[in-house]
């Protein structure tokens, strides 16, 4: 069985998309397994309309925080509207809950045991899984892993930080190349300039600095025509081609179970901080204010240790899931942690490392060191 993350995201054509990648040989010896968790498409997607308001913007006139005052108060409305239209149902979108419908899926397809291989948030969709049914897993691949105490403050001070130190990979790979891009001979040189850059043309410059290693060399060139007075282009960055799915699902989901401050004036410090201590990122996060105005019960993930094979895959360089969150899950519920030396979120199925699954699905030997990445 698979799930491709999220939460919120479809998972029904996953089967289709593997047998088309690298990680193809799973389907020698195994059915593919696709579906959607509840509260998304085919499986009671979750109502929550757009009205007139939910994306309105902040008149320019307010200052920073009125401004994030107006964006929290705007998400919580849409929370308490949304929540409302069928509270029941929303209370039980649930990482937990959902694990439990991948064993009634299991119990429904007459199997004694089964594979899983999740990515992103499904990887705690599988240390869930494997927490409440490891007699029931025969072998699990969790691919770029979640951290194992669910805080969406946490979630964003983990991914400014991964961000925060491509930014300085970036301008040592910079430094490197002066005769073309010319920010500076050493890194320092280089931080300085990209820092001033950025105080100078704020999200403009900002786009640019903490992008896939794929995309330095159009994002230098963007950052060089930004501060020769040209235009910069828009970087093409993390964006994916959109996949079918339900946000407010993700944020039922997500917000049923973090820890994190729910007040706003705890949330807006906490950005302040932030951007203090992540001066060239300069960004304040973007989950900690997801559940303004939820108000139903929180049940954090409770993750535990199994003896069924596990195999974790941590990608070095990535902001998404960054590589320190693999380590966390390995200390709380086990496993053997493969490394993939790229940033690409989840890429494992694309590279020819994917024969790692391929063996592991196989044999369930289970694979440690490092693999090229992407």
């Amino acid at each position: 069985m698979f799930n491709p993350g999220g939460p919120g995201h479809a998972g029904i054509t996953q089967p289709g998309k593997i047998s088309e990648s690298r990680a193809a040989g799973i389907g020698r010896e195994h059915d593919l397994i696709g579906f959607d968790p509840r509260g998304v498409q085919y499986s009671a997607d979750v109502p929550c309309p757009h009205e007139p308001g939910d994306t309105a913007e902040p008149p320019p006139s307010l200052s920073d925080k009125e401004k994030a005052w107006f964006v929290f108060e705007r998400a919580a409305r849409v929370n308490r509207r949304c929540v409302g239209l069928d509270t029941e149902f929303v209370r039980n979108l649930t990482t937990e809950n959902i694990a439990r419908d991948v064993d009634r899926i299991r119990i429904a397809l007459g199997e004694r045991k089964i594979g899983f291989y999740g990515v992103s948030w499904g990887t705690a969709l599988g240390a869930s899984y494997r927490s409440q049914f490891d007699r029931q897993v025969d072998r699990m691949l969790l691919d770029s892993v979640m951290t194992p105490d669910l805080s969406l403050s946490t979630m964003d001070d983990g991914q400014v930080a991964a961000g925060e130190r491509s930014v300085h990979d970036f301008a040592a790979w910079l430094a490197q190349r002066d005769r073309e891009y010319h920010f500076g001979r050493t890194q320092a040189a280089v931080l300085a300039a990209l820092k001033q850059l950025r105080d100078k043309h704020g999200e403009q410059a900002q786009q640019h600095l903490a992008g896939p290693r794929w995309d330095w060399p159009s994002a230098a060139k963007a950052l060089a025509a930004l501060r020769d007075g040209g235009g910069g282009a828009e970087r093409s960055g993390w964006d994916t081609t959109p996949t079918g799915g339900n946000s407010f699902q993700q944020t039922a989901v997500l917000c049923n179970s973090s820890t994190s401050a729910r007040d706003f004036e705890t949330i807006y410090r906490l950005r302040q901080e932030r951007i203090q201590k992540y001066p060239l990122l300069g960004s304040p996060g973007f989950w900690d204010g997801t559940c303004a105005g939820w108000e139903l019960p929180v049940r954090p993930w409770e993750f535990r240790p199994g003896t069924s094979p596990l195999q974790l895959v941590g990608h070095r360089f990535e902001p998404v899931t960054p590589y320190e969150w693999t380590g966390l899950m390995r200390e709380r519920i086990g496993g053997t942690v493969l490394t993939v030396e790229d940033d690409h979120h989840g890429s494992l199925s694309g590279l020819p490392c994917a024969r790692e699954a391929v063996e592991f699905f196989r044999t369930g030997r289970a694979s440690s060191g490092s693999c090229p990445g992407a």
